[in-house]
């Protein structure tokens, strides 16, 4: 966490001087400048805890035991220039680490390998600039991640535009992932029999298109609908994902090289009274893998006071099965394609809990700075005998 907050510190002494308005303009124009300010400061931890029967690693048998730890640490710059145009710069570092048991199992004889644990970290960068009297929002992005076995970097940009009443805005956002695998290969397939031995690496690339339109309907109100495409090129497989076929030979999962996805969403908001909001969301979503899914969540936030609420919430969730999918020993040599990873399975799950938001007017246990305080907690379970837990807690300080 100590490089966490030093990055910030960089980040922020970079970016002030070259923002700092000079007198000779003020004096020229008659315009007050506003230096770069502190707009807020986001922590969040997360605890996450699943167990289950189908692990990947292990041709779709065995345990699926998982723990991981989430920080993720954001702040966020804002600036208004002499056009009364607002600057907004943000930064973020996340640091996960977690402790698979079914990784572990890439090396069948090992109690404790190389790949039964990992830290992945994933810092970004964003800048938008919003006309706030055109209403206009112009925004761009950078991203990466690192792990033991995966590399990423990304990029997005994103446009949106309001309506002349500003009841309505449409915001079109374009992200590109290009990601490189190293391809650690099972025990059994690996020519020398070394722990540290890899195949080398391959690329996997994504790019996704995004559409969303929202409305204020009226005071209570509120409307948004959602359309995505994404493609997804490259290796596509995971190297250590064991598949075993009726003839007992086992083998390493194979997948096409290609992937299209279509999600279309819609959410709706209703204000029921000053204490009560109900939130739904609805999605569907179809892939030419043959996967079809059907998302449904509701939320419910009631305001206990001014300055505390609960929010139950509830979302359902079922897909077909990609017709790449089998589960152990069901695939034969004549697949061309072969998978056990019951994430392309047929099922359907549950994931509901509830979430509690302080945020006194005169902040969190009397510091002024200190805006909102909010823990979270849900549980997740599929008729596939996985479930899980997750706990999150949110503070900002603004």
């Amino acid at each position: 966490m100590k490089k966490v907050f030093l990055t910030v510190a960089t980040a922020f002494a970079l970016l002030h001087p070259g923002f700092a308005q000079t007198n000779s303009k003020t004096e020229s124009t008659g315009y007050q400048s506003r230096k770069l300010k502190l707009e807020e400061i986001n922590l969040v931890s997360s605890y996450y805890s699943q167990d289950g029967n189908n692990a990947a690693v292990t041709g779709g048998v065995g345990s699926q035991k998982l723990t991981d730890i989430a920080n993720v640490f954001e702040v966020k710059l804002n600036r208004y220039t002499s056009k009364e145009r607002k600057h907004t710069f943000g930064l973020e570092v996340g640091i996960d680490h977690y402790t698979s048991a079914s990784s572990d199992k890439i090396d069948l004889q090992a109690n404790s390998s190389a790949s039964h644990a990992d830290t992945r970290i994933y810092p970004s960068l964003s800048w938008s600039v919003e006309n706030e009297k055109k209403g206009t929002t112009l925004a761009l992005g950078l991203s990466s991640s690192a792990e033991y076995d995966y590399l990423s970097f990304g990029g997005n940009i994103a446009f949106s535009a309001k309506t002349k009443d500003r009841n309505g805005e449409f915001t079109a956002k374009f992200q590109t992932y290009l990601d490189q695998v190293t391809l650690i290969l099972p025990i059994e397939f690996r020519p020398n029999g070394g722990e540290h031995e890899t195949g080398g690496t391959a690329a996997r690339n994504t790019f996704a298109g995004s559409l969303s339109y929202s409305q204020i309907v009226n005071q209570r109100l509120q409307l948004m609908l959602l359309a995505d495409v994404v493609q997804q090129n490259g290796y596509l497989s995971l190297p250590f994902h064991r598949v075993y076929f009726s003839d007992g030979s086992v083998h390493q999962e194979k997948l096409p090289s290609n992937r299209f996805k279509l999600p279309l969403g819609f959410r709706g908001n209703y204000f029921l009274g000053d204490n009560l909001i109900v939130k739904t969301y609805y999605r569907f979503y179809t892939d030419n893998w043959g996967l079809t899914a059907h998302t449904a969540e509701l939320e419910l936030p009631v305001k206990i006071n001014p300055f505390f609420s609960i929010s139950p919430f509830y979302r359902y969730y079922t897909q077909t099965a990609a017709k790449y999918f089998a589960p152990y020993q069901r695939h034969s040599l004549a697949d061309q394609y072969y998978n056990s990873n019951y994430d392309l399975s047929k099922f359907n799950s549950n994931f509901y809990g509830a979430g509690i938001r302080f945020a006194p007017s005169k902040g969190v246990l009397g510091f002024q700075r200190l805006s909102m305080l909010e823990l979270r907690y849900g549980h997740y379970t599929k008729n596939i005998n996985m479930n899980s837990n997750i706990i999150s807690l949110n503070i900002k300080y603004k």
